[in-house]
């Protein structure tokens, strides 16, 4: 057990630093302390086997390797190319979400240009096209990035679509400014928000731990 404990310890700890990532960065990625984290790479206790997939899976090794001693082999070969790759793809794959939506509202533009109608609104489409687009950033990033990025979005797709709604009030000759009023008890509600943590889980010795002082 010592050995394996050395072992997951050292290819955590190497893992870790191949790919720039503090301990408490990859403590916040588990949702699990820092100070956990300290304790695995010192080999005073092993991570349980879904988190040690869940290790496994973001410095994309198996976790074969993870837990046996040939794992630095490996890192060397890996330590540039899982995170930025994996990175660099999703990014890809979220712009191209997003430039679809601008896609479909051009697409739609054209169309109601060929309507025989007096059609002035229709420049309104892109518009609208800025809200729906961070609606599918948000989206992707809650799949795959940082989710404390959120916030910001969420913000960004508040003020644009009262922006929105206040353009097309104008349009139609109303002027709606007041509209705006509304932003501001959103933005207090998502800056406030923004500090709410999850409870940050305990390791598994520490739950057995608090279980026994349960029962006694």
């Amino acid at each position: 057990m010592t050995d394996i404990k050395g072992t997951i310890a050292k290819n955590i700890s190497e893992l870790r630093q191949a790919n720039k990532m503090t301990q408490l960065t990859l403590a916040e990625k588990l949702n699990y302390s820092d100070k956990a984290v300290s304790k695995w790479e010192r080999g005073e206790s092993i991570p349980d086997v879904t988190v040690l997939l869940e290790i496994a899976d973001i410095f994309n090794v198996s976790l074969d390797e993870l837990v046996r001693a040939d794992c630095k082999k490996n890192i060397s070969a890996k330590k540039d190319s899982p995170g930025f790759w994996k990175f660099r793809n999703r990014a890809l794959y979220t712009g191209l979400a997003m430039l679809m939506v601008w896609l479909i509202s051009v697409i739609a533009y054209v169309l109601v240009d060929f309507l025989p109608v007096d059609a002035n609104w229709h420049w309104l489409l892109f518009i609208y096209s800025v809200p729906l687009s961070l609606v599918v950033w948000l989206v992707m990033n809650s799949l795959w990035f940082n989710k404390k990025l959120n916030y910001i979005i969420i913000s960004l797709i508040m003020w644009s679509i009262l922006a929105s709604v206040h353009i097309t009030a104008l349009m139609f000759g109303r002027n709606l400014w007041l509209v705006f009023l509304l932003g501001i008890p959103g933005q207090i509600i998502l800056f406030l928000a923004s500090f709410i943590k999850k409870p940050k889980a305990l390791p598994a010795e520490d739950e057995n731990k608090n279980q026994e002082m349960d029962i006694l």
